[in-house]
This record gives structure tokens, C-alpha cells and sequence, in this order.
């Protein structure tokens, strides 16, 4: 009897969830264990950041309550979400990286407290206590990761920011589905989102109670050795340009500029250094932060693509 309740219980509000993935030429075999982590019950869209989808056929077999879309070109972590949240029927969306594996009991946990607690905007996810060092949320007066904050009866903890890998929306707190800012092309989006919200009143929760595994990095093609370099590359040249814009659009560009001089004229230094003692990877790391910030404090879009 106690299992079928918990059935019925799991059917009814994992009618209300759908969880999207963002891929990038995502390997199959992590995009697999992402799925194979997720509970059976709840609708999950694959949203491919380019033209086609290389493992459609496998996953569609895998699990039939499985949507696929293809955006048309690689438009990054905001917009590509924006694309696949406009795709979203249900009240609530968990989008996710496809390198997160969910821990035993996280879809229990968040079930549990949809049913009872409908007051947030975004819910964010935790690592294993022994990964509680890589930065999961905090507060924005705090430099401190991961501070320790009372809990609630559902073990959810109140934030300002949370890590952007696995984040759960309440569609109903957001006048749009264009949830992100989309000159952002990678980095700074979930922080600009949280502020976005903070300063809106918004509640935004992390959950000690759901857990993930994030391996890091693996999301998209970096994971490959042949593409290293173009990976270096695009990460550089966009987490300067992301970190510039960010701090401009909500601190002043003045205040963006002295917070980036230091970094304008120590990439500066090393691209020339490492230039001259022929360090091919180090030369193109910092080649790539100084152009990517000199861009964005030209003004100039993120549109630096591999």
C-alpha cells in the first residue's frame, strides 16, 4: 500500500516537472548516465546547442517521455536554455548540465517539498560532502563558498547565488521564459540571473537534500583531446569577456574597469612572456583572456566562436 502511494504521489507532481539538458556534441556515455539517473516518471527534453543530434535514434529509444530539439547553431549556456525553457509546458523546469549524475533519493527529496513548498524562485543542487569545496552557493556580501546557513524542514538552505549545473525554476515566479541574458555566451549567467531575481524579491534556495555528481567540464566537446586547444581558447576569451560585462552591467563601468586592470595588464605581460619562451598552451590561455576583455570593455558582443 505505502508503494503505491508513493507512486501516485511521484506520478502526480512529476507531471508538473520537465527536466531539460543542454548538449554540446555531448559524449554518449555521459549524456547516458545523466538520464539513467533521472526518475523514469518525469518528461526530459534534450535541447542539442547545434544542427543535429548525432545519438537521436538511442535516447528517443531509451526513454519514450524523451523530446529532442536542436537550436541551429551553438548559442551557449543562456540562450540555449531560453530556447529549450520555451519549449516547457509544466509549471516547474530542472535544467542541468549533461555531465550531472542525480544521487539516490534526490527526485524523492524534490517531490517532497514541491508538495508543500511553492514559494521560490530557483532551487539550486549540492555535491557529496567531500566535494562540498567546489562552490555549490553563497551569499553576495560573503566571498566565502558554500557558508554554513540554517537549514529548513526540507533541508533547504536561503542564497542569493547558486552553481548554474542543475537549477530548478518555478515558471510561475518569471514573467518570461527568456529567463537568461543572452549576450552572455558562457559564464556569469546563473550569477546575473540570481541578482536578476535578489533584486526582485525573489527566493532562491539551495538543497542540501539534492545531490549531484558534476564532473565538470565534460558538458561539451572540451572533453576530447583533439579539440583542446579551441577549448582553451573559448573559455579564456569568454570568462573575461563575461566577468567585464557582468561587473559592468551591475556595478558601473567604471567600477569594471579599475576591477579588470590588474588582469588587462598581467595577460598582457604573459602573453608577451610566453610568447618569447615559445609556451604554445600558456601563450594562447592569456592571448585569449586579454582579447576576450579588451572586447567586452570596447563594447564589442560576445561573438568569438571554434
Amino acid at each position: 500500500m505505502y508503494i503505491s502511494k508513493f507512486i501516485i504521489y511521484m506520478s502526480k507532481y512529476s507531471s508538473k516537472l520537465t527536466i531539460n539538458i543542454l548538449t554540446f556534441r555531448t559524449d554518449k556515455k555521459i549524456l547516458n548516465n545523466c538520464i539513467d539517473s533521472i526518475d523514469s516518471s518525469i518528461p526530459v527534453n534534450i535541447i542539442e546547442n547545434s544542427k543535429s543530434f548525432y545519438h537521436q535514434n538511442f535516447f528517443k529509444k531509451k526513454r519514450q517521455n524523451t523530446k529532442i530539439f536542436c537550436t541551429g547553431k551553438n548559442y551557449g549556456y543562456g540562450k540555449g536554455h531560453n530556447i529549450g525553457i520555451s519549449k516547457v509546458k509544466s509549471r516547474y523546469v530542472l535544467i542541468c548540465n549533461p555531465d550531472v549524475v542525480f544521487k539516490k533519493g534526490y527526485f524523492k527529496n524534490l517531490f517532497n517539498f514541491l508538495s508543500k513548498k511553492n514559494d521560490f524562485s530557483i532551487i539550486g543542487s549540492q555535491y557529496p560532502k567531500k566535494e562540498m569545496y567546489k562552490p555549490a552557493y553563497g551569499l553576495f556580501d560573503e566571498k566565502k563558498i558554500n557558508p554554513v546557513i540554517s537549514k529548513d524542514e526540507f533541508g533547504l538552505q536561503k542564497v542569493n547565488w547558486v552553481v548554474g549545473c542543475s537549477l530548478l525554476f518555478d515558471l510561475k515566479k518569471f514573467s518570461t521564459k527568456k529567463i537568461f541574458d543572452e549576450n552572455f555566451f558562457m559564464f556569469y549567467e546563473e550569477t546575473d540571473l540570481c541578482k536578476r531575481v535578489i533584486s526582485k524579491k525573489g527566493k532562491i534556495y539551495s538543497g542540501s537534500n539534492l545531490i549531484i555528481n558534476h564532473l565538470g567540464e565534460k558538458s561539451s566537446f572540451g572533453l576530447k583531446p583533439e579539440f583542446k586547444i579551441d577549448y582553451i581558447k573559448l573559455r579564456n576569451w569568454h570568462l573575461m569577456w563575461s566577468s567585464f560585462y557582468f561587473k559592468k552591467k551591475h556595478f558601473g563601468n567604471l567600477y569594471s574597469f579599475i576591477n579588470h586592470a590588474p588582469s588587462l595588464i598581467k595577460d598582457l605581460l604573459k602573453t608577451f612572456i610566453y610568447l618569447l619562451v615559445l609556451k604554445e598552451e600558456k601563450y594562447i590561455k592569456h592571448f585569449y583572456r586579454l582579447s576576450g576583455l579588451f572586447n567586452s570593455m570596447i563594447g564589442k558582443k560576445s561573438k568569438f566562436r571554434i
